[in-house]
C-alpha cells in the first residue's frame, strides 16, 4: 500500500501562486506514476498533471504553461507549482499514486482545497 499526505492548499487571489505537496510513504518503490487531479463542485474529477517513474510528464491543456509538476526522490514528495491562478482553478486537489501495471492500482491522498478569488 501507499499512503499520501497532501499539503499546501489555501486561499489566493487571481494571478497568484500556490505550491501543493504530496508526500508518499509505504510501498514507494512500486509507484509507477503520480498525478494531481482536481474536482470542482458539481464537476467530475479531472487530471491536472502527471509524472511517471521515468520522468515523463503530462499536463491538462488548461494548465499548460501555468502549472508545473515535479518530484523530489530524496523525500518521496511530488509537487504541483501553480502560477497565474484563475478563479476556475478553484477546486479540491488530490494526489494519486499508481502501482502495478496489470491491473494498475491507484491510491489517493485526502485532498486539499484551493480557492482562487477573482
Amino acid at each position: 500500500q501507499v499512503q499520501l499526505v497532501l499539503s499546501g492548499g489555501g486561499l489566493v487571489q487571481a494571478g497568484g501562486s500556490l505550491r501543493l505537496s504530496c508526500a508518499a510513504s509505504g510501498n514507494i518503490f512500486s509507484i509507477n506514476a503520480m498525478g494531481w487531479y482536481r474536482q470542482a463542485p458539481g464537476k467530475q474529477r479531472e487530471l491536472v498533471a502527471r509524472i511517471t517513474r521515468n520522468g515523463n510528464l503530462n499536463y491538462a491543456d488548461f494548465v499548460k504553461g501555468r502549472f508545473t509538476i515535479s518530484r523530489d526522490n530524496t523525500n518521496n514528495t511530488v509537487y504541483l507549482q501553480m502560477n497565474s491562478l484563475k478563479a476556475e482553478d478553484s477546486a479540491v486537489y488530490y494526489c494519486k499514486a499508481v502501482i502495478g501495471i496489470d491491473p494498475p492500482i491507484g491510491y489517493w491522498g485526502q485532498g486539499t482545497k484551493v480557492t482562487v478569488s477573482s
